[in-house]
């Protein structure tokens, strides 16, 4: 089975579904960000704190996936650096793990302006232009990190850095909180899945009900679009929930209603050859008449139950 973080990386990689997921938050679904306008840049990130010397340790992470983007609303047009979390588990630490992201692009963007006005000789115009590097001209584009969870359950850890500090109200109100932007699918009502423009709404919606599988197959035997997954979205929802899933190789599209149903099949079948090896054992009876029973020849239900003669 593959490994979940990676699969759901590779997902949210793909420039659609990402625009998909902000278009979501930032913009309540419509589609202001276009996946054309997307582009992906270097997750590594190396931070070495101001003031290094020689006892400084940098620091270096890997982030899910980043992008660059444009977003235009009306005559605005905004440019953004949108960076995505996947988490197959919930994360006590995660407003701790965005902030140290974000505030990593920042320095990153500081780093580049100073850079910038090495190389061209640009003249500062004051004390602070020339100690920062950072010129009272320069401006930086906002970091939004985005957390999506790939769970049934609850996300109950900390939402805000806040939640995470030992210290009371008074101290707290001199602490900047940090808030992490979490799509959770149990946070998301029904009526709101259709606000997503991708496959993600029904990955989203199948993980929801994962958990509760009469809902989940009245929801895609009445839902159409599960009649015709795309293949990835289908490996999605079936290694991050561990649904099982049986469908045939080699096809681009796979009916999901189909596919619940084959396993049905498949565990009543498990469950009746198990009863009938079960009673082979116990010396109920014979191994003839058990492969009787299952439909098949002795030498298949041997196969299929491990039983020796």
């Amino acid at each position: 089975m593959a490994d979940k973080d990676a699969v759901t990386k590779e997902y949210m990689q793909d420039n659609e579904v990402f625009a998909d997921a902000f278009n979501f938050l930032l913009y309540n679904g419509e589609q202001v960000i276009k996946p054309e306008q997307l582009k992906p840049l270097d997750t590594a990130q190396v931070v070495l704190p101001y003031g290094s010397g020689e006892q400084s340790i940098p620091e270096q992470r890997y982030r899910d996936v980043l992008k660059t983007a444009t977003a235009m609303t009306d005559d605005h047009v905004a440019y953004l650096l949108l960076g995505i979390e996947d988490q197959s588990e919930i994360h006590n630490a995660m407003p701790v793990k965005n902030l140290f992201y974000d505030a990593g692009q920042y320095v990153k963007q500081v780093e580049e302006a100073a850079k910038s006005h090495r190389k061209n000789y640009d003249k500062p115009e004051s004390s602070a232009d020339f100690l920062s590097g950072f010129y009272s001209t320069d401006k930086l584009l906002p970091v939004i990190t985005l957390t999506i969870y790939f769970g049934a359950d609850e996300w109950t850890a900390p939402r805000d850095l806040h939640s995470m500090l030992a210290a009371d109200a008074h101290i707290l109100q001199f602490v900047d909180n940090y808030h992490i932007h979490l799509i959770a699918p149990a946070d998301i009502v029904d009526a709101d899945f259709v606000k997503f423009h991708t496959e993600l709404s029904l990955a989203l919606k199948y993980m929801k009900y994962s958990k509760n599988k009469e809902k989940l197959g009245e929801i895609v035997q009445t839902d159409s679009a599960y009649r015709n997954v795309s293949r990835k979205t289908a490996d999605l929802v079936n290694i991050v929930t561990s649904s099982n899933l049986r469908y045939a190789e080699g096809k681009e599209s796979v009916d999901m209603c189909q596919a619940i149903e084959d396993m049905k099949k498949e565990s009543v079948e498990k469950g009746v050859l198990q009863t009938l090896a079960d009673l082979v054992k116990d010396g109920i009876l014979s191994l003839a008449d058990a492969a009787k029973r299952a439909n098949m020849s002795i030498s298949e239900f041997q196969a299929k139950t491990g039983l020796k003669a």
